[in-house]
């Protein structure tokens, strides 16, 4: 039996948080649309208190901010970016063009083509989030995107150098000081001074993903990124309550509202783990945040079998989860909702988050039942391709083809592959009608 020692705030509260985000989405992105730089500029002061000469950096305006940080950030920033590319250059190997000739005559393949041009939005007014920049533009770059935009927010009233480093590092073209909702706005639609892009990619607040979710199908975007989520799998095998209280906070911390679960069929576990946070939190600098998401979004699930344990964390679907048990690759094995797995006690969310090369812009709100985090195939396109070689194969197919058109009832469809046979197969189709097979 599953067992909620724990309980977040019900589905209903946290629909209504998203209406009201939802509504004030709305009204700013037709502010932008109608007026530009004007609205992106009022934004930036209401939002930011942000209003500089220009938003986005010139070419000094970059290497000045690259210059104040310490030569041990860097080094630490481009480790975690070779990382980053590394694995993305992996995938990207792993996807090959294609072209078979099924019929003799006939040609069909594939193709993969880079999105022409993305905007990588980078989090960064409250923590400067220097590793999301490596996620997107980096990993645009890897895919050879032609045109990579990147805004980031003021931090403390300036550009944050490591972001700024980051982005530039990574291959953005364009690299403009502006957040939240007139960040990805502006990207999206346009401004005076800002081209749009085809693309959105990139982590957010509440708004930020609203704002996406808004502006899809105008342009594309990686997933619906929004408040980071983490749930803990854990029996007293592969885990302690200080591991697995550290590992819920560690992400609880990103904001008021980071759902935090755990799962466990250890009762022990499940109790010393509420009390190890409770001794956390007093000593924890960010625990007024982290302590708002536990409150609001915590919870404690008690289960009896690993089977229940894994029912329950599929119905959770978190964006990360870190499992210790003594049966990690049996998890591995059979979860199918999740953002990216994180598998034993060596292993955590943060290095994930950071440095180790998977790409930390993952699915949330029970999106991973249906998709995988941002990855350099995000940024390509696979289109198909096909021709005909010779006029048997037209004449043959224009046969299949016009007999299945007539059956849908397209008639002007039918007539496409018969005007092939008759030119082709040098045989006499009568406008309209659909084309028997040869000989008959």
């Amino acid at each position: 039996m599953i067992t909620h020692l724990k309980t977040a705030r019900s589905a209903a509260e946290r629909q209504d948080d998203d209406a009201k985000v939802r509504a004030s989405v709305e009204a700013t992105l037709a502010e932008i649309e109608t007026r530009g730089d004007a609205a992106v500029r009022e934004l930036s002061e209401k939002f930011d208190g942000y209003s500089p000469p220009a938003f986005r950096l010139s070419p000094g305006d970059i290497e000045g901010l690259m210059s104040r940080v310490a030569p041990r950030d860097m080094e630490d920033l481009k480790f975690a970016q070779a990382q980053v590319k590394a694995f993305a250059q992996a995938q990207r190997d792993s996807m090959t063009d294609i072209e078979v000739e099924p019929i003799p005559g006939v040609i069909l393949g594939h193709k993969t083509i880079p999105v022409q041009s993305v905007g990588c939005y980078v989090p960064g007014g409250k923590f400067p989030m220097v590793a999301s920049a490596h996620m997107s533009v980096a990993t645009a770059s890897v895919a050879k995107v032609p045109r990579i935009i990147a805004c980031t927010p003021p931090f403390k009233g300036e550009p944050n150098p490591a972001v700024i480093a980051a982005m530039h590092l990574g291959g953005a073209h364009e690299i403009y000081v502006l957040g939240g909702i007139q960040a990805v706005g502006a990207m999206a639609l346009g401004t005076e001074t800002i081209d749009p892009v085809h693309m959105l990619v990139g982590p957010g607040n509440a708004f930020v993903a609203e704002a996406k979710r808004q502006l899809f199908g105008r342009v594309g975007i990686d997933l619906f990124a929004g408040p980071t989520e983490t749930l803990v799998i854990a029996d007293e095998h592969g885990a302690d309550a200080e591991l697995c209280a550290t590992d819920l906070l560690g992400q609880a911390e990103h904001g008021y509202n980071s759902p935090c679960v755990l799962i466990t069929n250890s009762r022990r576990l499940a109790e010393d783990t509420m009390a190890e946070i409770d001794r956390l939190l007093a000593i924890l600098p960010t625990a007024e945040t982290a302590s708002a998401s536990w409150r609001d979004y915590g919870e404690v699930i008690l289960c009896d079998s690993y089977e229940e344990m894994l029912a329950a964390a599929e119905e959770v679907a978190s964006e990360h989860v870190q499992v210790m048990t003594d049966r990690d690759d049996w998890f591995l094995e059979n979860m199918t909702a999740y953002g990216a797995l994180f598998l034993g006690a060596r292993t955590n969310v943060a290095n994930g988050d950071k440095v180790i090369g998977t790409n930390h812009t993952l699915p949330t709100k029970k999106a991973g039942r249906y998709t995988g985090g941002l990855w350099v195939g995000k940024f390509l396109k696979t289109h198909s391709y096909q021709k005909i070689l010779t006029d048997e194969a037209a004449a043959m197919i224009g046969e299949y083809g016009s007999r299945l058109c007539m059956l849908e009832g397209f008639v002007a469809h039918a007539e496409q592959c018969n005007v092939r046979v008759r030119r082709y197969g040098k045989r006499n189709v009568p406008f309209g009608a659909a084309a028997e097979p040869a000989g008959e």
